[in-house]
C-alpha cells in the first residue's frame, strides 16, 4: 500500500529530525531524565517506522486486510507512544506520560496482527 510506504517515509524523516533536535537543540535545556525519555520516543518511532515499511512492502505482494490493520495500528502506536513522550519531555505534564502505555498496547497489537498476517499469507 503506497499510503503506508509514504507514512513510513514521513515517520522516518520525523524520527531523524526529532532525534537531531533532541541531541542538539534540547541538550542542556532538559534534565537527563527528560532527554532520555525523548530519546526513547525517537527509538520507538524509528523501530515502528521500519515495521510500517515491512507492512507496506508485504502489501505489494499480499493483499490482506490484517496487514493493513497492522500498519495503521503501528502508526497509532507511534502517535500515542512517541507523541505522548515528546510532549511529556517538553512539558513535564504527567498526564501525557499516562497515554504512553496505550501506545505501547497499540504496538503490541500491531505486532500480533503482523504475525497473524504472515501465518495466513506466507507459504
Amino acid at each position: 500500500m503506497k499510503v503506508l510506504l509514504l507514512i513510513g517515509v514521513i515517520n522516518g524523516f520525523l524520527a531523524v529530525t526529532l532525534g537531531a533536535f533532541g541531541a542538539h537543540g534540547l541538550e542542556g535545556k532538559l534534565s537527563e531524565k527528560m532527554l532520555s525519555t525523548w530519546e526513547k520516543a525517537v527509538q520507538y518511532q524509528m523501530f515502528h517506522t521500519l515495521a510500517i515499511f515491512i507492512v507496506g512492502m508485504m502489501l505489494l505482494r499480499f493483499d490482506h486486510s490484517m496487514l493493513v490493520s497492522a500498519g495503521w495500528t503501528f502508526l497509532i502506536g507511534i502517535i500515542l507512544f512517541s507523541g505522548s513522550l515528546y510532549i511529556y519531555s517538553l512539558s513535564g505534564i504527567k498526564t501525557f506520560a499516562m497515554i504512553t502505555p496505550i501506545g505501547g498496547v497499540a504496538f503490541l497489537v500491531g505486532w500480533v496482527l503482523l504475525g497473524l498476517s504472515i501465518m495466513k499469507v506466507v507459504d
